[in-house]
């Protein structure tokens, strides 16, 4: 039966398509066929966490202020949902995943991995997919699209790729037919915040991305570690490691916070996740563990909650994971209203499981390093003022 990607990996991403809207529309079914958003119900301040596809053909979206969405359709339906409702219906979907094979990781309440290889072995995978897209759509009312591919990355761009209700096989040696029209935009990792700078500079499409000729001016404008994963990430060297433990608590270190009043501008964001990094890395400095992931988490007023992680090589430098975060927050915080913050490290090992001939400081030299971080620091500085942020630990006295 394994005959689409040879002797490599079957991994599935899927991808609940408007999974809040969908929800919606199962608790008050009145809404079917109409333009409606999910928001604060009777506000008008704020953002909206999803819109249904009637109301995008207004050029209504996720992130959109109530106000300017208002103003686009008056007439636009505005529904509540709670976390308990949300909650319910992510079950079912991981549930249903679960039967088809024990290897299936939650990356976000409507999003996850599954590896069918083993499925595969007496079933065909395009069976699989449909049977998992007919069995959430006519079951339970929720829609989804299927990415199929043998990494996790080539499988999440896959699932975007055809909306709703799209099934995607992306192999290997389609990459350059396929993904290289695509814009630079369509690269999942690279943020809002990022793909501007590049396509202004000439970097307008994935094959712009590939070409080595465009590698310095790159670097250049994004950092080598994030040129390095998306470039191994787009020829199909990256994981193909489904984990359905990868954020167990004996592999991270975490803390978040929930708010009383809720935090509204993006200095506050970054004021507490730096707060929240030292915690967690002193206690992974104190049990003599490096880390090769960081994980922000933000969840705004109405529990949409955004779970973002961003990998690297294992490192114990503060100054590197504050970097980090720092673009976590950029390209993921929206001006939303947020109301808990949580920021962990994750995939620790101790550094005498590293090889012998392992380098620390062998991904980029400390001068590199220094210098993206100082890129990002003036960034910020240069919208909020000079005291507003600073670089690494401050010793006590």
């Amino acid at each position: 039966m394994r005959n689409i990607t040879n002797n490599s990996k079957i991994i599935f991403h899927i991808d609940m398509n408007a999974f809040f809207a969908s929800v919606a529309q199962i608790k008050k079914p009145y809404l079917k066929g109409k333009p409606f958003a999910i928001g604060r119900e009777y506000g008008t301040r704020g953002v909206l966490s999803t819109a249904s596809y009637e109301a995008r053909k207004y050029g209504i979206h996720s992130a959109m202020s109530i106000v300017e969405a208002r103003r686009l359709l008056p007439s636009l339906i505005i529904v509540e949902l709670s976390h308990k409702e949300i909650q319910y219906y992510h079950e079912i979907f991981v549930n249903v995943l679960g039967e088809y094979s024990k290897l299936v990781e939650v990356a976000s309440v409507d999003e996850a991995y599954i590896d069918v290889t083993e499925k595969s072995n007496v079933m065909h995978p395009i069976d699989i997919a449909k049977e998992i897209q007919n069995r959430l759509l006519n079951d339970y009312s929720l829609p989804c699209s299927i990415g199929i591919a043998p990494t996790l990355f080539l499988a999440k761009m896959a699932s975007d790729m055809k909306k709703p209700l799209g099934i995607t096989i992306l192999r290997k040696r389609e990459i350059q037919d396929v993904l290289y029209p695509l814009s630079i935009k369509e690269v999942y990792g690279i943020g809002k915040k990022t793909y501007p700078s590049l396509i202004k500079n000439g970097i307008e499409t994935i094959k712009d991305f590939m070409d080595p000729l465009n590698s310095k001016l790159i670097i250049e404008l994004i950092g080598e570690n994030q040129y390095k994963s998306s470039y191994n990430c787009l020829i199909g060297k990256s994981t193909a490691i489904v984990d359905p433990n990868r954020y167990d608590k004996n592999k991270s270190i975490s803390t978040e916070s929930t708010f009383d009043a809720s935090l509204r501008f993006q200095t506050d964001i970054i004021f507490v996740a730096k707060d929240m990094l030292k915690k967690v890395y002193k206690r992974m400095v104190l049990d003599n563990y490096i880390t090769k992931t960081i994980t922000l988490v933000l969840r705004d007023v109405n529990f949409i909650t955004k779970n973002r992680s961003k990998s690297m090589e294992y490192t114990k430098d503060f100054n590197e994971l504050y970097y980090a975060l720092l673009e976590l927050i950029n390209d993921n915080y929206n001006d939303e209203e947020i109301r808990l913050v949580g920021v962990g490290l994750s995939n620790l090992i101790l550094e005498t499981e590293l090889p012998q001939d392992y380098n620390l400081f062998n991904y980029l030299t400390f001068e590199e390093k220094s210098s993206n971080i100082d890129d990002l620091l003036n960034h910020f500085k240069d919208k909020y003022g000079n005291e507003i942020i600073s670089k690494g630990m401050k010793k006590k006295n």
